[in-house]
């Protein structure tokens, strides 16, 4: 399953943003410091990761200066089946639901972990948990939605391409 990443990072009200991988993070302080190195100096402000899996879930973490993450999962399901997902579990935001027997595709995502985390960039967690939950859209659409909102809308769509 590949997975898309990326960090945006927040400087004088000028949203950035750069392709990561996620490879070699171990835990959810490695993820974090991925974030920070991608933001370089401007690690001193908002930086948000997003991250896709196939069009199966999404994730979105936030750091705020040197502030643990928060992090919000699509489906807390995929954490018994994504080691990059389960990475996520540490933040102690997310509780794993019993795994459960069979594969395919899950009709309704559980959402998980803190829905607030991006109340104050133009996504209320009643909306973030709105879009997840909704018939027909793709967690890439999510993200664009949220992304669009927040400010780096464009910034995605040109790392997307």
């Amino acid at each position: 399953m590949s997975i898309f990443s990326a960090v945006f990072c927040s400087v004088a009200d000028e949203w950035t943003g750069t392709e990561t991988e996620l490879d070699d993070a171990a835990t959810i302080d490695d993820i974090a410091d991925i974030m920070r190195d991608a933001c370089g100096v401007a690690a001193e402000g908002t930086m948000v990761l997003v991250m896709e899996a196939d069009d199966e879930w999404f994730a979105v973490v936030r750091v705020e200066d040197h502030s643990d993450p928060r992090v919000f999962l699509s489906d807390v399901r995929v954490v018994h089946e994504n080691p990059v997902a389960a990475l996520l579990l540490d933040s102690g935001e997310i509780d794993a639901p019993e795994p459960t027997e069979g594969t395919g595709q899950k009709p309704f995502p559980q959402p998980g972990g803190d829905s607030r985390l991006l109340d104050d960039l133009g996504t209320p967690s009643s909306d973030l948990v709105s879009l997840t939950t909704s018939e027909g859209l793709l967690p890439g659409d999510v993200l664009a939605e949220v992304a669009e909102r927040a400010g780096f809308g464009e910034p995605l769509e040109a790392l997307r391409l």
